[in-house]
């Protein structure tokens, strides 16, 4: 085990695109350097979604995971409770004596521990929000490219819950949702990492595993969720739940669910891609044997 400087909390992050390696990455880390994994995917924080969220290999395995299966899909879940939790579990780790490595794509959530955002406080207008809640997903992103590109950059297009905040935000505040989170001084000496992948084997990757998902009982999972949540549930609405159940209702056929699934993930990694490419804090990498001379200097710094 490598000897850490204990002057400073240390924590190591592991980052970039969905199905670029992070997960896998992250456990041969863990094991190596007496960590804990501590997830930063908005999706993997619900329970019940497994398999379409790929959190199944991070079940299996004997390294600890915190913030994994931690709210109902039909109950809200907000930045500021993702980064209280996150510091709970960082903070949890370290006083063990264990190194925490945070691991995910999502940006604001990553952003939020890094950076220790200080997330705004605007309470929900209940007239504003009603009117928004009538439009579509698409108009709704629609509306906030106009008025807040910034964020449009980084949102899932498709959560409406999401988009709905976001909108709300700009239209009180009159001003961008990510240029209100203020940077505060950092709770930790964080080292960044990224994994870079060409774009042809990224699409190669993303169509592969989600055919492999279907193979492991995404069907059966996404009907058990159907009927007991509705289906315009932003938790829903994500990537492989929505069109597989279209593909369950009979609104378009299997190889269609697929195709149109890949298409929206691998447009999803790009925009991934495109928020994390703007912190040069980051070590990037396109081999994961490569993270082991930054890891070490690192945590013997």
């Amino acid at each position: 085990m490598l000897k850490v400087n204990s002057q400073k909390s240390k924590v190591i992050v592991i980052l970039g695109p969905t199905a670029s390696g992070k997960s896998s990455l992250a456990v041969k880390l863990a094991e190596k350097i007496h960590g804990e994994i501590v997830n930063a995917d908005s999706r993997q924080v619900y329970k019940k979604m497994d398999i379409g969220t790929g959190k199944t290999d991070s079940l299996g395995s004997k390294i600890p995971h915190h913030l994994l299966d931690i709210v109902f899909p039909d109950k809200p879940f907000s930045l500021a409770q993702y980064q209280r939790l996150a510091f709970r579990a960082i903070d949890d780790i370290l006083r063990r004596n264990k190194i925490p490595i945070l691991v995910g794509g999502t940006g604001l959530y990553i952003r939020a521990v890094v950076d220790n955002l200080d997330i705004p406080k605007v309470k929900p207008n209940i007239t504003l929000r009603q009117k928004l809640e009538k439009q579509t997903a698409a108009k709704l992103f629609s509306q906030l490219k106009k008025l807040d590109p910034k964020t449009a950059e980084i949102i899932d297009y498709h959560n409406k819950r999401r988009l709905l905040r976001a909108l709300e935000v700009v239209l009180i505040k009159h001003t961008s949702f990510a240029e209100l989170q203020k940077t505060k001084k950092p709770r930790y000496d964080i080292l960044q990492i990224g994994l870079k992948t060409d774009r042809a084997i990224l699409r190669q990757r993303i169509e592969k595993r989600f055919i492999q998902m279907i193979k492991n009982g995404l069907l059966e999972e996404t009907k058990k969720l159907l009927k007991k949540y509705p289906a315009n549930l932003p938790s829903m609405s994500g990537i492989g739940y929505l069109e597989i159940g279209q593909y369950l209702a009979g609104e378009i056929s299997l190889q269609e669910a697929v195709n149109r699934a890949v298409s929206r993930t691998y447009q999803y990694a790009k925009r991934q891609t495109t928020w994390f490419k703007k912190d040069e804090r980051i070590k990037w990498i396109s081999k994961t044997s490569q993270a082991g001379k930054y890891i070490l200097n690192f945590l013997k710094k």
